[in-house]
């Protein structure tokens, strides 16, 4: 396990090793606020060795952003106090930690404050809220720049975009919910115009060496088999703009990690983005369980139960540097020592993930 074990450098964070704590929802923050138990539960895996926690997405301060109860907001002064304590419990630890910004676009249902996204609609491709004018992007980007420059001034190692599963950026990215006829909208490279906007304005915004990480995805909320791009002439349009605009990492977020993403190559999609952008990466995807995401019965959102099995493939792609960071989820979720076991090569001692875990932040 000597590759997993290996430092990793980008701007001025260093990660011990390569292996990264995923984003996950887990809605245990009362009226967006992380409390104690959050910073216990992050704290947890910073201990067990677990380089880099990425945090659960976290709404940036616009009310259109917010989707769901008890997930956490990074705006409010109670819920920056929250994070604040988060982010000392983490480095306490030995860990280093970046929350994820989110706005859920799309995705979220209600009426007040209505829905919002590029075109109005839905992730089906049918009407969904109302389109973004000119004002509310510009809004959207201050608001994510906002939260960046405060990740900063919190202590934190770096951000990351929420840009995959449907979510609003990613909703500029699809051409399914992107239908926008001015220069947001169109081919790739403006379909990626809206992204590459945010990082380059958090870019102007926070220090040079305050790394902006930024995850995408081919598949959505229960729309296993959406793309944004084709093939690798799209995919390479689509991250030009981002990679130019400022992002040091990208986190290319797959269901099965082993997986090719094109015909003709045995590259995974973190792989093609490595090979396309230059960029270091991020691979995710069903690492060390047999069930991948979205795979048997729901709770919560995630999968049933799964099993256990090893990552001997996943540290030969590593080896031959298909991607820099392997980041875990649901295997964490029931496993908080995992990284320890695995840098120590004592996977065996894991147990299966249950959907059970959800109910605490063990």
């Amino acid at each position: 396990m000597a590759s997993l074990d290996e430092p990793f450098v980008v701007g001025d964070l260093t990660v011990p090793n390569r292996i990264v704590m995923a984003p996950m929802t887990r809605m245990k923050s009362p009226g967006g606020v992380p409390g104690q138990e959050v910073a216990e539960y992050y704290a947890r895996r910073a201990a067990h060795q677990v380089g880099l926690i990425i945090t659960e997405g976290t709404y940036v301060g616009r009310a259109a952003a917010r989707a769901y109860d008890d997930v956490p907001r990074f705006h409010g002064e109670q819920a920056l106090a929250g994070w604040a304590h988060v982010v000392e419990r983490v480095h306490r630890a030995g860990g280093r930690i970046i929350p994820q910004l989110w706005h859920t676009g799309v995705v979220r249902t209600g009426t007040e404050p209505p829905t919002e996204g590029p075109s109005g609609l839905g992730l089906d491709g049918g009407p969904a809220g109302r389109a973004m004018t000119q004002r509310d992007i510009d809004d959207t980007v201050a608001a994510f720049t906002e939260a960046a420059v405060t990740a900063e001034r919190l202590g934190f190692d770096g951000v990351e975009l929420h840009g995959a599963h449907g979510y609003l950026i990613d909703d500029f990215l699809w051409s399914t919910t992107n239908r926008r006829t001015d220069r947001y909208g169109g081919d790739p490279a403006s379909r990626a115009r809206f992204g590459a906007e945010i990082v380059q304005a958090i870019r102007a915004a926070v220090s040079p060496g305050f790394p902006v990480f930024f995850r995408f995805s081919q598949w959505k909320v229960n729309h296993y088999g959406a793309r944004i791009a084709e093939n690798p002439e799209e995919l390479e349009q689509l991250l030009t703009p981002l990679a130019d605009a400022g992002v040091d990492v990208f986190h290319a977020s797959t269901r099965r990690y082993w997986l090719p993403e094109f015909e003709g190559s045995e590259l995974n999609l973190a792989g093609w983005t490595r090979k396309l952008s230059g960029k270091a990466v991020v691979t995710v995807g069903s690492v060390g369980l047999d069930r991948q995401f979205g795979e048997g019965q729901f709770a919560q959102g995630y999968t049933g139960q799964a099993g256990v099995t090893g990552i001997g493939e996943l540290v030969a792609r590593l080896e031959r540097d298909e991607f820099d960071l392997v980041a875990v989820g649901r295997t964490l979720l029931a496993n908080p020592d995992w990284a320890a076991k695995a840098l120590r090569g004592e996977l065996a001692g894991t147990v299966p993930y249950d959907p059970a875990v959800l109910t605490t932040l063990v």
